[in-house]
């Protein structure tokens, strides 16, 4: 079967894991709301490959809350680390009954093989869920003022890793949340929540922190 996280068990404040390196301690955090002005949702490292495509699911338009799962990462229960195990965008608070992997364009989840899933690449240590609008006037930004907002001397004080929100179309609103990528750079998948009768409850993106 293709790859599939445990989201119920992972999205759960107070969630605990644990392997041989440690304990993990979930907590979640709010980050405020993304606008989405087409209610298209990109899952991309923002700062290698913001013209990424967006997934085929959409919502309507609209401010949707954004939310971080981080991991505290214990040893003798004192927290040595913390990393981002997930970057989720809330669409409905209704109970998710399932999930299913998130695709763009022509992918097909029937060509998955085991342990296979479809995910985005990250060079720079950044994720975001977001609307192309927002994207697509990042792409005009040159790397100084990238560097500027995105990558700053000193990141504001934050319990999560690698927190950044800016404005990028003044005009719509459109926004760009960015988060630390769990251990960092990789390829990291998205999947979708729906309730019992198909609506859409959530976008959340596995940084593949805590043992599956």
């Amino acid at each position: 079967m293709p790859y599939t996280p445990d989201l119920d068990r992972l999205l759960m404040p107070g969630a605990r894991f644990t392997d041989e390196h440690g304990a993990y301690l979930v907590e979640a955090h709010p980050l405020g709301d993304v606008v989405l002005p087409t209610g298209r949702v990109v899952g991309c490292d923002p700062l290698v490959v913001p013209e990424a495509e967006p997934y085929t699911v959409a919502v309507a338009p609209g401010r949707y809350p954004a939310r971080a799962w981080v991991a505290v990462v214990l040893r003798a229960d004192a927290e040595v680390d913390r990393r981002v195990a997930a970057l989720e965008l809330v669409i409905s608070a209704e109970p998710t009954t399932r999930w299913e992997p998130a695709v763009v364009g022509d992918q097909d989840i029937a060509d998955l093989g085991d342990d296979d899933y479809f995910g985005y690449g990250v060079d720079a240590g950044a994720g975001t869920l977001a609307d192309p609008t927002a994207l697509a006037a990042l792409e005009s930004w040159d790397e100084e003022r990238i560097e500027d907002v995105f990558i700053p001397a000193d990141l504001p004080a934050s319990p999560v890793p690698g927190l950044i929100t800016a404005v990028l179309d003044e005009v719509t609103g459109a926004n760009v949340v960015t988060v630390a990528t769990g251990w960092g750079d990789g390829c990291y998948g998205t999947w979708i929540g729906r309730t019992a009768d198909g609506r859409v409850t959530s976008f959340v993106t596995d940084f593949m922190v805590v043992p599956a």
